[in-house]
């Protein structure tokens, strides 16, 4: 066993090592960054590969495998479903991805602004600007959180962590802005596989293979989908819709669609990037097995099931490899923050000091206003960082906050009619809805019972003799437990709220909307078209988009040469399911070995 306290010289020399590497060649690669376009968004020209790895690397943090690892560790494979939640709306990121190349803006909030006007745009602005400090913020604690268990807690501080990770990836994001980010992004996705399965075979041989396990654990452990998911369907139908609905709005998003040399880059990076992901977390289910295997084992216990990952790490792992783990860690948290770093500071440059402070601007003042806007927030993100205590609660009410704006968004795209005056009222409905419901399910007289599911909560208000005593009972909150009824509450009414507000008010002007829907017609693949020449038609190229526009869902005109429009979606959408299925299937057959 490896010495729980004792992170030795060969640990030291892998851990400086990448260090060392990750931030030289980022700075290499700065060299390349004399644009604000290319500072931004890598002038749109990443290849397909680097734009898997650059969603995977983005999209996979630290606390997750371990997150992932305790669920498993206590309540078997099954629990693979917290992670794979979103596994059912992946084929749709094929779908989804040309819409934000095709918007040719540079920020999420500059399509708003496109769609709804400049008010919204500022309200969608100080969301993203919270959302990506605080995202940064949990990122960074949540690496320390991880490597101090790992280690021992006594060789690494939490915060001493976070210091070493700033330190490295402002130095390349600072100055190669989205080129040096993605590049690395996608040299660190190797790090972040070799962490995912890292612990898996010295941790088999340990146990005794799969028949050791079953010897041991229970023989639900194995399943695929059990009861200990803890999820029925309704909750697995509103998890991926707040996925769905979310991953729309959130603000970095664009960057990992929009940035590729094609559309299809954009698709396949941010599709089979999350594919990636999706792979990996069977890598983290299976090592919090090895784990509840190793403890029984050994007759030891754990005080936190989420210490699975990091007692794996200690009883496993001998010197040298626990350097590299630490590495492994640092990687999957670098790579996103970085990512946030230059959308930070795109966001504020275009949407904040370009819109009001100075619009006369230069690239070259562009280029440095992001540069030191993304350092500024990172600032703040680690101030943050350096206070903030729950780790997973603050990543899911970010998480959430974003589907409750997805809202007018998603609404936007999908629908011609939708205006500013119904995606605000959504918005304020959302929030204001989804906070009641939660409000509502901690109301209860005379206990301290745990939130109860939305429709027990209705029933006992309306139930009540005094409803104003029931209703002041409730635990107001920030950030409360992320429980499906209302979530799904807040979904009917916010969406209602659109459709409604927007058919009583006046509709946006006509010719800003042809505008905005001719862009999203029109493919970007061209370039260096004649002055005035439109791009060409996707239709003509067989990559009009199916989920445009679902106004004409039902016209004739919709389904005219359907498969010829449509081959590209049609096409992509079905290898994203048959991918799916494939993933499904491998972690069903690694269930039955031993059986």
């Amino acid at each position: 066993m490896h010495d729980a306290t004792r992170f030795g010289t060969l640990d030291w020399i892998v851990l400086v090592g990448y260090f060392a590497g990750i931030t030289a060649f980022g700075l290499w690669l700065s060299r390349k960054t004399r644009t604000s376009g290319g500072y931004f968004l890598g002038d749109r020209k990443l290849p397909w590969w680097v734009m898997i790895g650059q969603a995977f690397g983005s999209g996979t943090h630290a606390e997750q495998p371990v997150a992932q690892a305790g669920a498993t560790f206590g309540m078997g494979f099954a629990t693979i479903w917290f992670q794979w939640k979103n596994m059912l709306i992946t084929p749709l990121y094929w779908l989804m991805a040309p819409w934000y190349r095709r918007s040719e803006r540079t920020t999420i909030a500059e399509i708003i602004e496109d769609r709804y006007g400049r008010k919204l745009a500022f309200a969608y602005t100080l969301f993203a600007i919270a959302f990506f400090i605080c995202d940064q913020g949990v990122m960074l604690k949540g690496a320390g959180k991880v490597i101090s268990v790992a280690t021992g807690g006594e060789m690494i501080s939490p915060n001493g962590v976070v210091m070493a990770m700033v330190v490295a990836f402002v130095l390349y994001s600072f100055f190669g802005g989205l080129i040096a980010s993605a590049y690395t992004d996608f040299v660190q996705s190797f790090l972040i596989i070799t962490l995912s399965f890292l612990l898996i075979p010295l941790g088999l041989r340990e146990v005794g293979g799969f028949a050791g396990m079953r010897k041991v654990l229970p023989e639900n452990f194995f399943d695929l989908y059990s009861s200990a998911s803890g999820m029925d369907l309704f909750t697995i139908v509103m998890l991926a819709l707040n996925g769905l609905v979310g991953i729309t709005a959130q603000p970095h998003v664009l960057s990992l669609c929009a940035t590729g040399s094609t559309e299809r880059a954009g698709r396949i990076g941010y599709t089979y990037g999350a594919m990636t992901k999706r792979f990996c977390t069977i890598g983290w289910a299976l090592t919090g097995l090895i784990a509840a295997a190793l403890v029984l084992q050994r007759g030891a216990t754990l005080p936190d099931a989420e210490h699975a990952f990091g007692y794996a790490s200690r009883e496993l792992l001998g010197p040298g490899l626990v350097g590299l783990m630490v590495a492994c860690v640092l990687a999957a948290n670098m790579s996103a923050c970085s990512n946030l770093m230059v959308n930070s500071g795109a966001l504020f440059t275009r949407n904040v000091w370009l819109a009001y402070a100075n619009p006369a601007a230069n690239d070259r003042e562009l280029l440095w206003a992001g540069r030191i806007s993304g350092l500024a927030l990172t600032s703040l993100a680690i101030l943050f960082a350096l206070t903030v205590g729950n780790v997973l609660n603050t990543f899911l009410f970010t998480e959430t906050a974003a589907a409750l704006f997805g809202v007018m968004f998603l609404g936007g795209i999908l629908w011609r009619r939708a205006n500013r005056w119904g995606a605000a009222a959504a918005t304020f409905v959302a929030f204001l809805s989804y906070y009641a419901a939660l409000y509502l399910t901690t109301c209860a007289p005379g206990t301290a019972a745990k939130p109860c599911d939305l429709s027990t909560a209705f029933a006992s208000l309306c139930a009540s003799d005094a409803v104003w005593a029931h209703l002041q009972t409730g635990r107001l909150m920030l950030v409360y437990k992320w429980l499906p009824g209302p979530f799904g509450f807040a979904m009917l009414v916010s969406f209602s709220t659109l459709i409604v507000v927007s058919l009583l008010t006046k509709p946006e002007e006509t010719a800003r909307m042809d505008a905005f829907f001719d862009r999203m017609r029109r493919s970007t693949d061209q370039e260096n078209l004649p002055s005035g020449q439109p791009k060409p038609l996707a239709a003509d190229r067989g990559e009009e988009l199916i989920l445009l526009d679902a106004g004409t869902w039902f016209t004739a005109v919709r389904w005219r040469g359907f498969l010829r429009r449509y081959r590209e979606d049609l096409v992509g959408f079905a290898l994203a399911w048959v991918t799916v299925g494939l993933m499904v299937l491998l972690a069903w057959l690694l269930m039955r070995i031993g059986r």
